[in-house]
């Protein structure tokens, strides 16, 4: 007969997840893990093939909890659509410094930007909407941008910048509304 488990997969990539959220993915360990759990190693690759299935596991469950905070300040009504999905990733960078270095401050020479083309399409849909631009233009006014929140969010990740949400939401407006401009005055 198979031994029981004391903890759930869930329960481990839970864990996981906030030995990440602490300590970043390199603490993430079968010791480390073991330690958090109150337990030996053991349960742990009873449930998981290797540590590095644990952590794939940790980074999606990041990247639903970044996911979230998309729909949440996007469907709130606080701000545009598209000016929200910036700020729910600059927020995301303030409120889960080391979940946003896990997902995007870490090395992803094997991904490319045309791979990740669905993920954004409806963000290029909402530029296209409120500027006019075709999509291929909508697309580069998107990846400008998103250089600009990128660049914001990293420095609040890393402690740079500690700007509030405010003053942020400022910044944002003048990025996009100057970037806006000169793409109309371009069609001109």
């Amino acid at each position: 007969m198979p031994p029981k488990f004391k903890f759930t997969r869930d329960e481990v990539i839970e864990a996981a997840l906030d030995l990440t959220r602490e300590h970043g993915i390199s603490a993430v360990t079968a010791r480390g893990l073991g330690a958090k759990l109150g337990a030996s190693a053991k349960p742990i690759f009873g449930l998981f093939q290797n540590m590095e299935e644990v952590q794939q596991e940790v980074l999606k469950a990041a990247n639903r909890l970044y996911h979230s905070y998309l729909e949440e300040d996007m469907a709130s009504g606080k701000y545009p659509p598209y000016k929200a999905s910036g700020m729910a990733y600059i927020r995301f960078a303030r409120e889960e410094k080391e979940l946003f270095r896990l997902l995007f401050m870490r090395d992803r020479s094997h991904e490319t930007i045309e791979k990740n083309m669905e993920e954004v399409r409806p963000l290029i849909e909402l530029i296209q909407k409120n500027t006019g631009l075709n999509e291929e233009d909508a697309f580069l006014f998107h990846l400008e941008m998103w250089i600009y929140v990128h660049g914001i969010a990293t420095m609040i990740a890393t402690s740079y910048l500690e700007w509030d949400m405010e003053f942020i939401s400022k910044v944002l407006t003048d990025g996009y509304l100057g970037l806006k401009h000169r793409c109309q005055e371009e069609e001109k």
